[in-house]
């Protein structure tokens, strides 16, 4: 067995002491004392040197233990973290190593290696963490909506997404995520539906107060729950509670999840070499949901859902943008810069002056409805089809009349009868 070099100068030193002490240079108690030991103590190191000679001073706790982390694996752990997985936190980094490469070392070892070869920073204790709110209960009884801005592709730094997530309260997750240019009312109404086609529909629904989530009359101020916006009239008609968050802190769940996956999502993304959102979006739903859900997702303290499936529901009609327009005396619509030219309806002269709903949906189709629910068919309307409209004759710009107020008139410009007569240079005779 090897020993180090240090505990082969401990059992050196211990057979000098003992050797003056048998010799009478010194007392017992001065080498107890030079050793740093009791007497009691000493006594059994002297018994065991008469015993087994010089090998008997090697103190055997210190010897190198058996389940040592062979030094070519340690290698092998560093070599993988500097060549491919630079930027990975512990915990992933761990997590993907022994997935992918089969490590089987324990993650506070693999952590530590990596802290003492300066490849991962040390962070602070945190201090004690006050839990503000108890989770809900079931699945899908309340679920967060939140958008991350970031530059989510390392590999593209300029191209900042946004990512689209919505989280479980109870279970923590990740039911949805996708990466879209924008946070528009279009992406979330897609993640919804998604969500709701997949699972059903929650309870309530949480949320920052948004453009396309609440009506803020004032800036930070209470939003107006009497006008909705075009997710809030779909909610409204799912008979989905819509909660809104009024301040980062209250929606801490969403806000740490956006963290962990700042983490971990841009550092798989770069080891996959993905530099487009589509590529992006495909690794998401193909590997990275189920791996996510497998690590953070925890059990419900209720097994019951919460979720209510839908049945017949369509939800095409009601995740769209919905307007309200009054149909022109030519029978034509105007929505999003487009002319839409109504048939003629049976049984009607005309549609003119009639209130219908427009819908957008999220797939580009427009529909028009007559309330309560009849359909009316039309043309879009070519811009070669529709005269342009008669341009405004150039403005003329009058003199403006000397009125003379507001200042006192130059002796030019006042008044003189034309009935007097003219002053001339003539000399009359008389």
């Amino acid at each position: 067995m090897e020993y180090t070099p240090a505990a082969w100068e401990r059992a050196m030193r211990r057979q000098d002491v003992i050797l003056r002490a048998i010799s009478g240079e010194i007392s017992w108690f001065a080498a107890a004392d030079i050793l740093q030991m009791t007497p009691r103590n000493l006594r059994r190191w002297r018994e065991r040197y008469e015993r087994w000679g010089y090998n008997g001073l090697i103190d055997k706790r210190r010897c190198p233990s058996k389940k040592r982390v062979p030094m070519a694996e340690l290698e092998r752990v560093l070599r993988l973290y500097r060549e491919r997985y630079v930027g990975f936190n512990g915990r992933h980094f761990h997590e993907i190593v022994r997935r992918e490469h089969g490590i089987t070392l324990s993650y506070s070892y693999v952590k530590q290696a990596l802290q003492q070869a300066g490849l991962l920073p040390k962070r602070k204790a945190r201090g004690r963490h006050f839990r503000r709110r108890e989770p809900r209960a079931c699945f899908g009884e309340l679920l967060h909506l939140d958008g991350s801005r970031h530059p989510w592709l390392a590999l593209v730094p300029a191209l900042r997404a946004t990512l689209i997530t919505v989280v479980d309260d109870a279970t923590s997750a990740l039911l949805y995520a996708q990466l879209w240019p924008q946070e528009t009312m279009q992406a979330v109404m897609t993640a919804l539906g998604e969500v709701f086609r997949t699972e059903g529909l929650p309870m309530a629904l949480y949320t920052d107060r948004a453009g396309w989530a609440f009506v803020t009359p004032k800036a930070r101020g209470p939003v107006d729950k009497t006008r909705m916006t075009h997710v809030g009239r779909a909610l409204h008609q799912l008979g989905v509670e819509h909660i809104p968050a009024y301040s980062p802190q209250a929606r801490g769940r969403s806000e740490r999840a956006n963290r962990t996956l700042q983490g971990r999502v841009v550092n798989e993304l770069r080891v996959a070499g993905i530099r487009t959102l589509d590529a992006a979006n495909a690794y998401l739903r193909a590997h990275y949901l189920a791996q996510h859900n497998a690590a953070f997702r925890r059990p419900a303290l209720d097994p019951a859902n919460a979720f209510i499936p839908l049945g017949g529901v369509d939800l095409d009609p009601i995740l769209c943008q919905e307007d309200e327009r009054v149909i022109a005396p030519d029978n034509t619509v105007v929505i999003a810069g487009q002319i839409l030219q109504i048939h003629k309806q049976p049984g009607r002269r005309t549609c003119a002056g009639l209130r219908v709903l427009v819908r957008q949906h999220l797939d580009g189709r427009v529909t028009i409805i007559r309330p309560p629910d009849v359909p009316l068919t039309y043309d879009v309307v070519t811009q070669h089809g529709v005269e342009p409209p008669p341009t405004p004759p150039p403005a003329r710009w009058r003199k403006r009349r000397n009125t003379g107020l507001g200042r006192w008139p130059k002796p030019a410009d006042q008044w003189k009868p034309s009935f007097l007569p003219v002053r001339t240079g003539h000399v009359s005779n008389s």
